[in-house]
């Protein structure tokens, strides 16, 4: 015999979508206002139709005792149908419409009614209070049915209580007021019923394009996604509102910016300070894969508006593959260094074949005497003015590449640069920067000439680069120095306009500057003073300050 299978419960189910969902919820809530409304109104309305009624019955009778010939009749006339007493009484009532009015003596004994054969006989509810001298208001039952109720005394001439005034209003009469007041305001809340289920019916339509017809779920798994997305991602994502205030930041946006949760809700501007970065996110600089220096990183950022006029930017670091383009192109750069001397050498050899062949054995002793003499002296003077070594055999390297492209390297009449540099690895950045420039701008021109200028005075160490290429116009002077503008084209593996902002960067880093102006004979001077750059002269270098390590993740750079 199998089991019997469990009842189901019935349950309700919800619609999924969000629009469905809020339409329905919002219906429901002008509903039970409506109802609620209706319902606090209903309640006192009732009472009011009762006061109301009690109150006009109470005004009819005093009306009534106010009149003396009542008063009179009461005491000099006996209680009959067709006595003075219920004439008045009748056509009072008739005139007010009231359902009766009943005039007593002081025993209870009815003078008038509205039916005639009562006269004569005791009330049927007690009339102590009106007797005693008070006005009586209520809701009773007698002889008549239920009605509103009213009663006074009835006072002569002198004041004195002779008898007593109730006034009754059937309350069949006051119920139907109520009822007729129902189908009217169930029709102002229908009314206002629809009306809401109209205004709900046109915001959930704009919830729904506004969420793009999801349901809650959907949001829901959504935002959890985007959660997990943000946080995963190794790129930084900065979102923006309208007015330019961040508003997300995910973790590795805050690693690359250095910035943490006390910048959302702030501008960029006072999240990062005024610079290429927070320009490069505002938009006031667009284009697509802008470089940007922040800090000891290279950033590559993309912007993207949005909808609701706010903005997505994504950053990327490109530290590690501009440090690796850079060594690439020192690689190159010793490549060129050691094929031009390789070049040189292959040449020198041939001419002292030559010369041995010819058995002109002086020649040959004299010419190989003059070139190891060249070579040695040209890195002799080069030592003798610059004594860092690591400073000296850059510009020696960069002599060799030099007389490979026909230009002229030499040191001016007026350097000299002490072994007490504090930061020797950003001064061959600025310098090997620099450099490059000058070979780049004046390769192919006739008479090519770069000169380097080194001078120390006190801790202070001053550049000066020196070309005889094109020059840098002067409305341009400021903006070479900018991240990501160049003149020259991209090579394959990095980006441009990284090199002349380094310059500046490690410059100011130290409490100095680079500026750019026009050569005595034209074309291009750099100058770079860095006031800090040397040690105390009783100080070793090494144990006064560590390298700058950002020196160790940049090197040369082309950029004009």
């Amino acid at each position: 015999m199998s089991p019997t299978p469990p009842a189901r419960r019935l349950r309700l189910h919800l619609p999924r979508r969000m629009f469905a969902q809020v339409l329905l919820m919002q219906v429901a809530i002008a509903a039970g206002v409506a109802v609620l409304a209706t319902g606090l109104f209903l309640a006192p309305l009732s009472d009011q139709l009762d006061d109301q009624a009690m109150r006009r019955a109470l005004s009819i009778a005093q009306t009534t005792a106010a009149q003396p010939q009542i008063a009179e009749d009461l005491t000099d006339t006996p209680a009959t149908a067709g006595g003075p007493v219920q004439r008045e009484a009748e056509r009072i009532r008739t005139a007010t419409k009231a359902e009766y009015i009943v005039v007593m003596d002081r025993r209870g004994v009815r003078w008038s009614h509205p039916t005639p054969s009562e006269i004569g006989r005791l009330v049927s509810t007690d009339p102590g209070q009106a007797l005693a001298g008070h006005d009586v208001m209520q809701i009773d039952s007698g002889t008549l049915g239920r009605t509103a109720r009213g009663k006074v005394p009835l006072r002569d001439g002198d004041g004195k209580i002779v008898g007593a005034v109730s006034v009754g209003i059937a309350y069949d009469s006051v119920r139907a007021r109520l009822l007729h007041a129902i189908p009217g305001l169930f029709a102002y809340a229908g009314g206002a019923l629809a009306v809401g289920a109209l205004a709900a019916w046109l915001i959930s339509r704009r919830v729904q394009r506004q969420t793009r017809d999801l349901a809650f779920s959907d949001i829901s798994a959504l935002l959890a996604e985007r959660e997990a997305m943000l946080h995963g991602i190794r790129e930084g994502v900065v979102a923006l509102d309208r007015a330019g205030r961040i508003r997300l930041l995910n973790d590795e946006a805050r690693r690359l910016l250095g910035i943490g949760d006390e910048a959302v809700g702030r501008s960029l501007d006072e999240a990062l300070g005024e610079g290429r970065t927070a320009d490069v996110l505002a938009g006031r600089v667009t284009g697509t894969d802008l470089l940007t220096v922040r800090g000891q990183r290279v950033l590559v950022a993309n912007r993207m508006p949005t909808d609701d006029g706010g903005a997505v930017a994504t950053l990327r670091d490109r530290t590690e593959l501009e440090q690796l383009g850079r060594e690439l192109d020192s690689t190159r750069g010793l490549i060129d260094a050691l094929r031009a001397q390789d070049h040189e050498h292959a040449n020198r050899m041939h001419t002292v074949l030559g010369l041995l062949e010819l058995e002109m054995y002086d020649d040959a002793v004299e010419f190989v005497g003059e070139v190891v003499g060249d070579h040695r002296a040209t890195a002799e003077q080069v030592a003798e003015k610059i004594q860092d070594p690591l400073l000296a055999a850059l510009l020696v390297g960069k002599a060799t590449v030099a007389a490979e492209r026909g230009v002229a390297l030499s040191l001016a009449d007026r350097t000299g640069l002490p072994d007490r540099l504090i930061d020797p690895r950003g001064l061959v950045t600025i310098v090997g920067n620099l450099v490059d420039n000058a070979l780049d701008a004046t390769g192919g021109t006739p008479h090519a000439r770069v000169e380097v200028e080194l001078q120390a005075e006190g801790r202070t160490a001053t550049l000066r680069v020196r070309d005889t290429g094109p020059g840098i116009p002067e409305e341009q002077r400021e903006l070479i120095f900018t991240e990501g503008w160049s003149t020259k084209q991209r090579p394959a593996h990095r980006e441009r306009g990284i090199g002349l902002p380094l310059v500046r960067r490690l410059a100011e880093r130290q409490g100095g500057s680079a500026t750019v102006g026009e050569a005595a004979g034209g074309g291009a001077e750099f100058t770079v003073v860095l006031p800090e750059a040397l040690a105390e002269e009783d100080l070793e270098p090494a144990l006064t300050m560590p390298s700058d390590p950002h020196a160790h993740t940049v090197a040369e750079e082309e950029s004009r």
